[in-house]
């Protein structure tokens, strides 16, 4: 039934949310996965899989126009077989809604598809298995929770190009499973992107060059105000083309109307705001022009591009901004942006280049970005492993892999703002340092520092010094250093060592500069006035007791 072949990566997305249905407890699986690259069709298979075992099942989507798009392609698909779909929007009337939420009560209903409706306390399921949430980026936090209390155990698959950074945190960390679909769907063309001042001449040329490869075009407004206007002028230019014009404040009715004929071809100018940003699938639209770019953000922006370029053939999105005007930085950044990810698959570059810049919010509160302040990065990653190893059943796992040694130089380590002025590149930076595990990854990535912003100062140096330091005190079992001018306090992890001997035989051998104190700590004895002795010596010392611990 499905009229296309699986990419190897929507194969492995299927059988990872099958996989996941399967085993006994509640999926919170994240479906990251391109504009284009078949997100719907893993949907299609796991609500499959759930109503014809007896569950019921779910599909939450922002957009009256995505949610009647979604409930047509789930009826086709399921067209023949004993499961009953219906929708429930505001394009549904009073009286077939009321008969939808009866159905949904007594169970006779397998798959409902619907808008913000379905979080009504007026809709009862009987027996809710799977909720599905499509484009999750629209919903706030408090409408997130506000699904999951659907029912406790509720399988959960949310779809998304560009995931907000909360959640993409989310998955990343574990909090929630991740399918990445990277791969794209055979003879598909990436979108050329123009970012460019508004110019006539160029609009009126996209236009008739797509008029005369027989498709069709969106011209999209960031604001309903600005419709009429730029629909007189658009009048002017291609007088011979027929425009319609869709937005949200139409009545459900007139909007199906103009979104049939427009599927039909009866148009060939859709004139719209972001209503047609979710999910929208209509393969002969392949020119996009977006008016005043400026105004929207960096996933709206893609998330409307990728609204193009849906067949073999290839697409054009102009971003026109107002001739002469200064951008705001930011505004400039997320135009450069979309222009540099013009590639197949960049949603997941994206999305990790909003986190970066916004940060991830919070995961145990409402905001969906946001840089951590009142905790260490460090701390903070170590809490949230510990408590996602707890509710996986897995105590010990962080307890064993996750600590982390402290270590006090009394030498400044950091990336000076001097050195690398970008806030966001900083805070990236330091992510990826957290996850340097050797000597080769600090070499590399000093190397790469090096290339990229000129010599290392000295906080840098020092910085991924005690980054190799700490790799060796997790390998000699070091919880603490405190190292000062005089030497250094080293302190093990539960007081033990793992090679007693060796550490009896070291101590024996340096036993003019070592001590072992009452509080089974190792005292060393040191001329460290200078920072760099200091981190040298310790390095030094770390090192021989990790090849110790590993004999």
């Amino acid at each position: 039934r499905f009229p296309f072949t699986e990419t190897e990566d929507q194969n492995q997305a299927i059988v990872d949310v099958i996989d996941d249905i399967g085993s006994g407890r509640p999926m919170d699986r994240l479906i990251c996965g391109d504009v284009g690259f078949g997100k719907t069709e893993v949907a299609l298979r796991a609500a499959f899989v759930a109503a014809m075992n007896g569950v019921q099942v779910a599909v939450v989507v922002p957009t009256t126009l995505l949610a009647l798009q979604h409930f047509s392609t789930f009826r086709e698909r399921f067209a023949g077989l004993p499961i009953r779909v219906a929708q429930l929007s505001r394009f549904v009337s009073a009286k077939n809604a009321e008969i939808t939420r009866g159905e949904l009560r007594d169970g006779s209903l397998d798959i409902v598809v619907g808008t913000h409706a379905l979080l009504g306390k007026s809709v009862e399921f009987s027996n809710l298995g799977l909720l599905v949430v499509d484009e999750e980026q629209h919903f706030g936090v408090a409408q997130k929770e506000q699904l999951k209390r659907l029912k406790a155990n509720v399988h959960i698959l949310t779809l998304t190009a560009t995931p907000i950074p909360r959640t993409l945190q989310m998955a990343l960390s574990g909090v929630r499973e991740m399918s990445i679909i990277a791969t794209a769907p055979v003879d598909r063309l990436a979108v050329r992107t123009f970012v460019l001042p508004f110019d006539p001449v160029v609009v009126r040329e996209a236009v008739m060059r797509e008029r005369h490869r027989g498709g069709q075009v969106f011209y999209v407004c960031p604001r309903v105000a600005d419709l009429g206007r730029v629909e007189r002028r658009l009048k002017d230019l291609v007088p011979d083309l027929k425009i319609a014009k869709a937005h949200g404040q139409m009545s459900p009715g007139d909007l199906e109307d103009v979104m049939t004929e427009f599927f039909e071809r009866k148009f060939d100018i859709l004139l719209c705001t972001q209503i047609v940003e979710s999910g929208l699938d209509i393969p002969s639209v392949n020119t996009m022009i977006i008016h005043r770019a400026d105004m929207f953000g960096l996933a709206q922006l893609y998330q409307l591009r990728g609204r193009i370029g849906r067949s073999k053939t290839r697409a054009y999105c102009y971003l026109t901004v107002p001739p002469g005007r200064i951008l705001t930085t930011a505004a400039q950044k997320r135009l450069e942006v979309m222009q540099t990810l013009d590639t197949l698959g960049a949603g997941f570059t994206l999305a990790s280049y909003d986190l970066d810049i916004r940060g991830a919010g919070n995961l145990l509160g409402d905001e969906q970005s946001g840089h951590i302040k009142e905790v260490g990065v460090e701390l903070y990653q170590h809490m949230l492993e510990e408590a996602v190893a707890s509710a996986r059943g897995d105590d010990d796992a962080p307890g064993e892999a996750g600590w982390s040694p402290q270590i006090s130089i009394g030498a400044p380590v950091l990336i000076p703002e001097r050195y690398v002025p970008d806030l966001s590149v900083r805070l990236g930076l330091y992510r990826r340092l957290s996850g340097l595990v050797d000597a080769s990854d600090i070499d590399s990535f000093a190397a790469e520092l090096i290339d990229r912003f000129g010599p290392l100062p000295d906080e840098v140096e020092n910085l991924l010094r005690v980054i190799a330091i700490k790799q060796f005190c997790r390998n000699a079992g070091i919880e603490k250093i405190d190292a000062g001018p005089k030497g250094a306090v080293i302190g093990f992890r539960d007081n033990r060592f793992g090679n007693p001997a060796g550490l009896i035989g070291f101590i024996q051998r340096e036993t003019a500069n070592t001590k072992l104190r009452p509080d089974h700590s190792l005292f060393y004895r040191g001329d460290w006035y200078d920072p760099h002795q200091r981190i040298s010596g310790v390095m030094t010392i770390v090192e021989e007791l990790a090849q110790l611990a590993a004999a």
